[in-house]
């Protein structure tokens, strides 16, 4: 399964905004996203920076957030249906936030356990929702938000360069502290960050840098840093637990985006075997229909050919053409001759039609006023006969094969198809 990892740029603060700038302005300023393409998660494939537009496709699609748009707050987390749960988040931060609960974005850490002592991430929901909002306007349709940074024991401090913008030059170096008891930012050229980072460092700490910022970073902290490009720290970020998708901003897939989010899925490599073996399915079924109807086939046209010797045997006057074209004419035919010969009536003949309407005459009936008679059909004078007296006669020829017509005050008989002959 790929994954592409993108950077959001991050939230233009106060003091860098002109008048009347707002966070959607700045979230439409970051056109351009840098990016991380990787087939295992593990091993970068494709490193860049482009437009929205322009992003390669993935079957995963994860955005990081900046150390910097990101606040954290510990909490112990409520006891509450998952309905009431962001509400019940709001109630708790209610006093520890300096905006209206309403413009926040919160998110719980993975694997949080009502009752227990847990982080909640608080983002600028305004400035989220349009960063979002501009990435599916290009059909770029993120399925996980992840922190750089979190609060982590044993603690990471991470060393990278400032800009004013993604291609200006750097300003500075600014270090990310995480530690258990939270994140902080802060730039190297002052005291704060000696105060903030422990002397000696904690047991375990894991430092590194970015290529640019590596060698201010092992000045200050006096010691060796790995190198850690911000392609590699993306994709470490992207494998955390973390998803900042949550509760209002959750990922909803309906209609064609389920489609294709289903399709997508599908034709990933972990589905490779799924498909292979619902394709030997396919051609196996294929190739059972396809034997099953060549059986069937002959089968029948075995049948067909007992049935023309048969035919042959019987009547072996019978042109073979004849009986290779319609066999069942043939009978019929040679069946209607040999009853002629011996003088006996058809079933379609004027005797044999008046004896089963005779036979089926209503007992209150008189006798039949006019009849007329057609090669296999009889019509009967039936003025003044009730519905149920119709039935009657219907049903008791019925099972002889007799068709009976109700029409205008008369009975039209004839033999019903598959009658006997």
């Amino acid at each position: 399964m790929s994954t592409l990892v993108l950077q959001i740029p991050e939230r233009t603060r106060l003091r860098a905004r002109g008048p009347g700038a707002s966070d959607a302005a700045g979230a439409r300023s970051g056109t351009e996203y840098d990016h991380v393409l990787s087939t295992d998660g593990l091993a970068v494939q494709v490193a860049g920076r482009c437009a929205a537009a322009l992003l390669p496709k993935a079957t995963e699609v994860v955005a990081m957030l900046g150390d910097a748009d990101v606040s954290w707050h510990r909490i112990t987390c409520p006891k509450a249906p998952a309905a009431r749960l962001r509400a019940a988040l709001g109630g708790v931060l209610e006093e520890a936030m300096l905006d209206d609960l309403d413009a926040v974005h919160l998110a719980l850490a993975p694997q949080a356990v009502a009752g227990q002592p847990t982080w909640v991430a608080a983002v600028d929901r305004r400035w989220l929702v349009g960063e979002l909002a501009a990435l599916e306007k290009a059909d770029v349709f993120v399925d996980r938000i992840v922190p750089a940074s979190w609060p982590d024991d044993p603690p990471v401090g991470h060393f990278s360069e400032t800009r004013a913008d993604a291609d200006g030059p750097a300003q500075g170096i600014v270090l990310s502290w995480a530690h258990a008891d939270g994140v902080a930012c802060v730039r190297l050229h002052g005291t704060l960050a000696r105060a903030i980072v422990p002397r000696p460092s904690p047991p375990g700490t894991r430092w590194s840098a970015t290529p640019g910022a590596a060698a201010a970073a092992e000045q200050w902290l006096g010691a060796p840093v790995a190198v850690l490009p911000p392609s590699d720290r993306a994709l470490q970020s992207a494998r955390s637990l973390w998803n900042l998708r949550q509760f209002d901003l959750a990922r909803r897939t309906r209609g064609a985006r389920a489609l294709r989010d289903s399709m997508r899925r599908f034709t990933s490599l972990e589905w490779r075997p799924v498909r292979f073996g619902l394709a030997a399915l396919l051609l196996a079924w294929i190739g059972g229909l396809n034997l099953w109807a060549w059986h069937q086939r002959g089968a029948v046209e075995a049948r067909q050919a007992a049935i023309r010797d048969l035919v042959v045997a019987t009547y072996p006057q019978a042109n073979p053409l004849d009986v290779q074209r319609d066999a069942l004419a043939v009978v019929q035919r040679e069946a209607q001759a040999l009853r002629a010969k011996a003088g006996r009536a058809g079933d379609t003949d004027f005797e044999t039609m008046l004896q089963a309407a005779a036979a089926a005459w209503p007992a209150d009936r008189p006798p039949v006023e006019n009849l007329r008679f057609e090669p296999g059909r009889l019509t009967l004078a039936a003025a003044g006969w009730a519905p149920e007296q119709i039935d009657q006669f219907r049903n008791l020829l019925a099972p002889a094969g007799w068709r009976v017509e109700a029409t205008e005050g008369r009975l039209t008989m004839s033999r019903a198809a598959g009658g006997a002959l």
